[in-house]
């Protein structure tokens, strides 16, 4: 295939058949559904960091490893005889079309809040989800653990099992921290495990509460830690010092200096 200045989504379904051939790429050839699962959300973070950086040409070309991905897993399937990319178009078409019945059928919203609602309902009807338990098992578990949690808590606050305002929380948090410290003097990992759990579970929770996206705010905390040890690498190395060996009093002057 030669190159060309603009390409449809139909060359890049011909380009994935041609390297599927018998004749075509060894590593192509050899893939599966499984061996290329964690690819698609390697890309999709790959683009959600690209567009949080600005660069429109990088976010273009990241959202185009996304599509691949999308197109690969539509070939394998095809050669399967289950779906191909065509009823992936018709899935996502017809979803868009039912769940929004307050644009194509006969339901109204006027907020974005009746418009979520509206959509929660439907995408209910179509998965023949008929308690809240279900409703939150619904939640892919496959997703982040913070974003799992914050999706879970919403759809729980959505059937009224949720605190009154964040006090609660609060007391929770304090609740949770102590209870990890008695599990701790236990020196049972499983014990400790699950206490931990809960903090990080209470902590999603008042995250929510705040307006603040757990993973976002993490995500930054990861960031600003790794600049301010930047910094003070910088400082000791200005010094002629090693991080490695320095004191721990002595690393903490240095980070308070980098704060």
């Amino acid at each position: 295939m030669e190159l060309k200045e603009k390409y449809t989504i139909d060359d890049l379904r011909a380009i994935l058949i041609r390297l599927r051939e018998p004749d075509g790429c060894p590593w192509d050839r050899a893939q599966t559904h499984q061996s290329i699962k964690k690819s698609l959300i390697e890309e999709t973070y790959e683009a959600i960091d690209a567009l949080d950086f600005g660069d429109d040409h990088a976010f273009a070309n990241e959202l185009g490893d996304v599509l691949l991905q999308v197109v690969f897993h539509a070939r394998l399937a095809e050669e399967r005889g289950a779906f191909n990319f065509d009823d992936v178009v018709t899935e996502i078409c017809t979803k868009l079309i039912t769940r929004h019945t307050h644009v194509f059928g006969k339901d109204h919203a006027g907020t974005v809040e009746e418009s979520l609602e509206t959509w929660e309902k439907n995408k209910k009807k179509e998965k023949n989800i008929s308690t809240y338990t279900e409703a939150l098992e619904d939640v892919p578990k496959y997703l982040p653990a913070l974003m799992r949690a914050e999706k879970i808590q919403k759809k729980a606050r959505g059937f009224g099992f949720d605190w009154d305002n964040i006090n609660g929380v609060y007391e929770k948090l304090a609740e949770e921290t102590e209870e990890l410290k008695e599990a701790q003097k236990e020196e049972i990992d499983e014990h400790i495990r699950e206490e931990y759990g809960d903090l990080l579970f209470t902590v999603v929770n008042l995250g929510r509460f705040l307006g603040t996206d757990p993973e976002t705010a993490l995500t930054a905390a990861s960031n600003k830690f790794i600049n301010r040890f930047k910094k003070m690498e910088e400082t000791a190395l200005e010094e002629g010092k090693d991080l490695a060996k320095m004191t721990p009093a002595d690393l903490e002057l240095l980070w308070n200096s980098a704060k």
